[in-house]
């Protein structure tokens, strides 16, 4: 029988990390990152990627694999993610999937859509589009014709705007519609998937404090290093939260506070929309961190009994 994966998932900072490095001690495990912004190196404070230590705990895989100013999709990240599973069960070990990137989960479990190939000229068409009058203008064009993929795609995540309005253009069908051919009964690999939660109240809290915690630790200065090496502000991966409110606080468009508070805000709603995604999955059991004082025994208990 095929080994199965074990998954924690889970909005941001809920405390994956810090659960995961401890199963992996007690599983003979390795993690193998679901998260689509610690891929890329030079990104570590923004990201709240695993500190060198905690990476010593437990080995990572995927992470610090990509350059920022390198196209990346979901399919490069789905044949990284299958290589290093590959590897990790190779050597005997358990493989643990941890993150929060919906998206980037389905793909390893479930597969890719199947969707219409790129077209390099309607891409360009809509690049210079975006540019030119702003990637609003784009998002709104995709909530007329597809709302689901919408309110499932953040405005500034211009590679998935623009892919899902190449959907569209190329087949006259929403992506959201293309995508229901996601079939959880047809798996890439058997898994078996917790997910860790606790009071809005207290994760919104949580993600206050680990965005002051940044911001003591030098995001301001990590954000200005790579800018001064050259990096696009349009990058895609600059565009992402922690990111995108300080280049906006750097260039004088706002000050120091209002970044500090849109960038907290928009983690909350970050959380938000990982959570809504998340809990649609039913393979996907969730665990209150609140209400179970030892999570990582608990765990250990229910994989022990499946």
């Amino acid at each position: 029988m095929e080994a199965r994966l074990l998954c924690l998932l889970g909005p941001t900072a809920v405390g994956k990390t810090e659960i995961a490095i401890q199963l992996a001690q007690r599983l003979d495990a390795e993690i193998v990152s679901v998260d689509s912004r610690q891929i890329y190196r030079q990104m570590d404070i923004g990201t709240a990627k695993p500190t060198a230590e905690e990476q010593q705990a437990a080995r990572h895989h995927l992470i610090d694999c990509v350059d920022i100013s390198q196209p990346f999709s979901v399919a490069d990240y789905q044949s990284l993610a299958d290589a290093a599973i590959t590897d990790i069960q190779d050597r005997s070990k358990q493989v643990l999937l941890v993150g929060g990137a919906g998206l980037y989960f389905r793909a390893i479990v479930d597969g890719l859509f199947e969707g219409p190939g790129a077209d390099p000229s309607l891409r360009e068409r809509l690049e210079q589009e975006a540019a030119q009058r702003g990637v609003d203008v784009l998002h709104e064009r995709l909530r007329a014709c597809d709302p689901v993929s919408a309110d499932r795609i953040h405005p500034n995540n211009i590679v998935r705007v623009i892919r899902a309005l190449e959907v569209y253009e190329l087949t006259r069908i929403p992506m959201s519609e293309l995508q229901q051919q996601w079939c959880p009964e047809k798996q890439r690999y058997p898994f078996i998937a917790f997910g860790l939660t606790m009071p809005r109240a207290l994760l919104y809290r949580r993600i206050e404090q680990r965005v002051d915690v940044m911001l003591a630790n030098g995001l301001i200065a990590e954000v200005e290093s790579l800018l001064a090496v050259g990096y696009a502000r349009e990058t895609v991966a600059l565009q992402s939260f922690g990111y995108r409110e300080l280049i906006a606080y750097l260039d004088g468009k706002c000050t120091y506070l209002e970044a500090a508070q849109q960038l907290k805000q928009n983690t909350r709603r970050f959380a938000k929309r990982q959570l809504t995604w998340f809990r649609k999955d039913t393979r996907v059991e969730w665990i209150d961190r609140e209400s179970t004082p030892d999570v990582v025994t608990h765990l250990l208990k229910k994989i022990n009994a499946m």
